[in-house]
């Protein structure tokens, strides 16, 4: 039996070093059981793209190999955003395809973001793709049929179609040159916007600065950008663009939870009583806002698959990640799209004179970005579960345990989960006062100490 290295089966993708552990042989592979896959499903074909790396064009073409071979049919979409993926699945009515991508890792990395019959696959079913490569259980038949079709027109037409601008607004969009950037500027200037583009043509090198706007320091040429030019916001996507990043005029990030309230009071106006789902990194202040603008709010675990899951269970018209994944099932598909959710921002901005000053007013209090503490492979899990088991925390009124440890006390929250993408544990800390937030943070350390020497926060 053949064994394929462990560590690219993640959680939410499958992901890896090219040429190293993601190589054309394995993604040929992978694509042999995707096909069955979607076959066994009653999908008879596979939508297909790819992001900006200099590695995808090749992997792409493994992976249709590999799928052809089954018999499954092939559209490929060539070089698109992940979430043009997820809306050809839907103008298809294939509701199955698979993303050649990376994401957010830096360059020698690729990896592949994949739904059958309207489900991302995730866990489960990802170990399950690698237990048949390792069996070899292919289907092999007839040629699967190939097509090659171009949808940035249908994309922009449909969002362009719906979203609507009350004035001219003119913002920056720097994509890191990553995919977005042949796509987002196209989409802002047909919708009316006055669009200045930074670093906006795909060059999978990254030359300028990583394309992960949840980092500060990648927002640091857009904040300048910013302090520069008579623009009134800016905009930022990670390298497959489904992530967006904000900054106000005065280059204040404005991080995805306090975008999501934006996002929740607009939907909520139009949908009363509506479900609001939210990452359990999220800031507390997001509760009440939602319940103040007539919604419910739900907390649920982080990742893109479990949030579309929830959004399928609970029927939630809006979610968000802290990660800067926004999921629109109001007007949209309840699939991340950071293009599409700076379309939907900039139609909320476009309403008031003074963006920033609406961006700014957005509830605050004093928070840490996402902070990580690196550990063995695997570790991460088994911290997590001696912590679930026998942490305690002085002063605390509520511990949720769906995602890691989410502490929350009268005046702010702790969070420590781990990562499925890395091997780390991932923390988050929140608090009405300075002196509150080294507190909760005292706190963690203390827990933390048997397990980790590297604390850092």
């Amino acid at each position: 039996m053949k064994k394929y290295p462990a560590e690219i089966f993640k959680a939410y993708d499958i992901r890896g070093v090219v040429e190293t552990s993601l190589t054309p042989e394995v993604v040929e592979c992978i694509g042999k059981v995707l096909g069955g896959m979607a076959l066994e499903s009653g999908v008879k074909g596979l939508v297909v793209g790819y992001d900006g790396r200099l590695s995808s064009p090749i992997l792409a073409k493994s992976l249709i190999t590999g799928i052809l071979s089954t018999g499954c049919s092939v559209y490929n979409i060539g070089e698109v955003t992940t979430p043009m993926v997820y809306f050809a699945n839907f103008e298809l009515k294939t509701y199955s395809g698979v993303m050649i991508t990376g994401s957010h890792n830096p360059p020698e990395y690729n990896g592949l973001k994949m739904v059958i019959d309207g489900e991302t696959l995730a866990t489960d079913k990802i170990q399950e793709i690698k237990t048949r490569m390792e069996n070899k259980n292919y289907i092999s038949g007839n040629l699967g049929q190939y097509s090659v079709i171009d949808i940035s027109e249908e994309y922009i037409n449909k969002i362009t179609s719906d979203v609507k601008l009350h004035r001219q607004v003119y913002f920056i969009v720097d994509s890191g040159n990553g995919v977005a950037g042949s796509i987002a500027p196209k989409l802002y200037r047909r919708m009316g916007a006055k669009v200045l583009g930074l670093f906006c043509n795909v060059d999978g090198n990254f030359p300028n600065h990583h394309p992960d706007p949840s980092k500060p320091e990648n927002l640091a040429d857009l904040i300048k950008a910013m302090d520069s030019t008579d623009a009134e916001f800016g905009l930022a996507f990670d390298g497959d663009g489904d992530r967006l990043g904000v900054v106000t005029k005065g280059g204040r990030i404005i991080y995805p939870d306090r975008q999501l309230m934006l996002f929740a009071a607009s939907v909520l106006d139009k949908n009363p009583n509506a479900k609001i789902l939210y990452d359990v990194k999220s800031t507390s202040l997001l509760s009440d806002w939602i319940k103040e603008h007539g919604g419910q709010p739900i907390m649920c675990k982080t990742g893109h698959s479990f949030v579309k899951a929830k959004i399928k269970e609970t029927g939630a018209l809006l979610a968000g990640e802290m990660s800067g994944h926004i999921f629109f099932n109001d007007r949209w598909y309840g699939c991340d799209d950071g293009v599409y959710a700076g379309a939907r921002l900039i139609e909320i901005l476009s309403q008031v004179k003074d963006p920033s000053a609406l961006l700014n007013a957005l509830p605050n209090s004093i928070s840490t970005p996402e902070l990580n503490i690196l550990v063995e492979e695997g570790q991460q899990y088994k911290i997590i579960e001696k912590l679930q088991k026998t942490a305690k925390f002085k002063d605390s009124i509520d511990i949720v345990t769906i995602d890691g440890l989410r502490v929350q006390y009268p005046d702010g929250f702790g969070l420590v989960r781990a990562s499925n993408t890395t091997p780390v544990l991932v923390l988050r800390f929140e608090a009405n006062t300075e002196s509150g937030l080294k507190r909760i943070q005292e706190q963690f350390r203390k827990i933390l100490k048997p397990y980790v020497d590297n604390i850092t926060f």
